[in-house]
């Protein structure tokens, strides 16, 4: 939602992060790392013609991108997290050794499938189904977008199955 008032609002987001800059400065406290990085991923200059709205920089923007991934390194960290158990439901699959699991809200049903083919040493990623609620997830969920759907007033963490695919004919 943030992003869309962002963007909508020419100039919003640079002069929160100078306010918010200027309360820690005025405090004497040091500005957290999320708010010194976060002025803009893409460098933008104004453009007269198009009354002060920005436009952005195609060379810059590559640049920009190159500085923040090697300066953030963070993977995903500063997103939202979810916190997530994985638990098998079924005798044809070994557990995982860690069940418990977090990571960004923005990963996908598709990223958890492949994880944990990975762990369980599986041929293929789509020979498992992910269940919430014993229902099947689509591929391209979210984790957020089960949350919010799936699991809306349950506790953390998320409850996922997994199992192994079962082809209906």
């Amino acid at each position: 939602m943030q992003d869309i008032v962002y963007k909508l609002v020419p100039g919003l987001q640079e002069a929160e992060m100078r306010k918010q800059r200027e309360f820690y400065h005025k405090l004497g406290l040091e500005v957290p790392g999320d708010i010194k990085g976060e002025t803009c991923s893409a460098k933008q200059h104004l453009d007269p013609h198009r009354n002060g709205e920005t436009k952005a920089d195609d060379s810059s923007n590559k640049e920009a991108a190159e500085e923040k991934q090697e300066e953030d390194g963070d993977y995903h960290r500063s997103d939202e997290q979810v916190s997530i158990c994985l638990e098998c439901n079924s005798s044809k699959l070994r557990g995982l050794k860690r069940k418990w699991i977090r990571c960004s809200a923005q990963a996908t049903v598709l990223h958890l499938k492949k994880f944990i083919a990975k762990k369980l040493n599986l041929s293929s990623f789509n020979e498992l189904d992910i269940l919430c609620n014993e229902e099947i997830l689509g591929k391209d969920h979210t984790l957020k977008f089960v949350v919010v759907t799936r699991w809306r007033f349950k506790k953390a963490p998320l409850l996922l199955h997994y199992r192994p695919k079962m082809d209906l004919l």
